[in-house]
This record gives structure tokens, sequence and C-alpha cells, in this order.
């Protein structure tokens, strides 16, 4: 398995923009498909956005869409999440996760394997 270690996150204002990263190792990154998921207490985790290993496709939950977006650099082994326009809403923590190659899965049991987290926090 790949191991993954996101960061980039903190608190912001409604508005405001961060980018995630995740950073790979232990396996050749580039054959790994990668995907951004979060999570609310008490809630399922939930898709945000998949991308596939060489980055010519992405796919991304209709709630973000026009505000995340989703790539990677295969040559430094990270993928990212930019984050625009945030919202409230937009609280939670977010995990990346490896996968199926070209997929773009948008199910938890497409991904084996998972970073540990990081939190957003968006104040109104």
């Amino acid at each position: 398995q790949v191991q993954l270690v996101e960061s980039g996150g903190g608190l912001v204002q409604a508005g405001d923009s961060l980018r995630l990263s995740c950073a790979a190792s232990g396996r050749t990154f580039s054959n790994y498909g990668m995907g951004w998921f979060r999570q609310a207490p008490g809630k399922e985790r939930e898709f945000v956005a998949a991308i596939s290993r060489s980055g010519g496709g992405t796919n991304s939950v209709d709630s973000v869409k026009g505000r995340f977006t989703i790539s990677r650099d295969n040559a430094k082994n990270t993928v990212y999440l930019q984050m625009n326009s945030l919202k409230p809403g937009d609280t939670t923590v977010y995990y990346c996760a490896a996968g199926r190659p070209d997929e773009l899965g948008t199910a938890r049991y497409e991904y084996n394997s998972w970073g540990q987290g990081t939190q957003v926090t968006v104040s109104s």
C-alpha cells in the first residue's frame, strides 16, 4: 500500500481559499488514481473529487464544482485540492485516498489507502 499524509488545512473565513496537499510514499504514485473525501462528525465520509493516475481525468461532486479543483504532480508524488470560495458548510476533516488507476471512483471501497485527515474550518 501507499502511505499518504495530508497537509494544508486550517481556519479561514467564508470566501477564502485553501490548498490541501497529500504526499504519497511507499509505492509508485503514478500507478494510483487519487481521491479526496470529507467527513463531518456523525456523518458518512463523502466523496469530493478524484483524479486519474495521469491527471488527464477528473471528477467531483456537484456541491464543489466550480469551486474546488483536484490536481496532481507525479514528479512530486503529491495530489492537491485547491478550494476556492469556501463556505461554512465545507467545514470538516478532509482525507486523501489512493485507489484504482483510472476509474475516478466516488465510493470508499474503491480506495485502499487513506491518509489521517486534515481539518478545514470555515467561519462565517
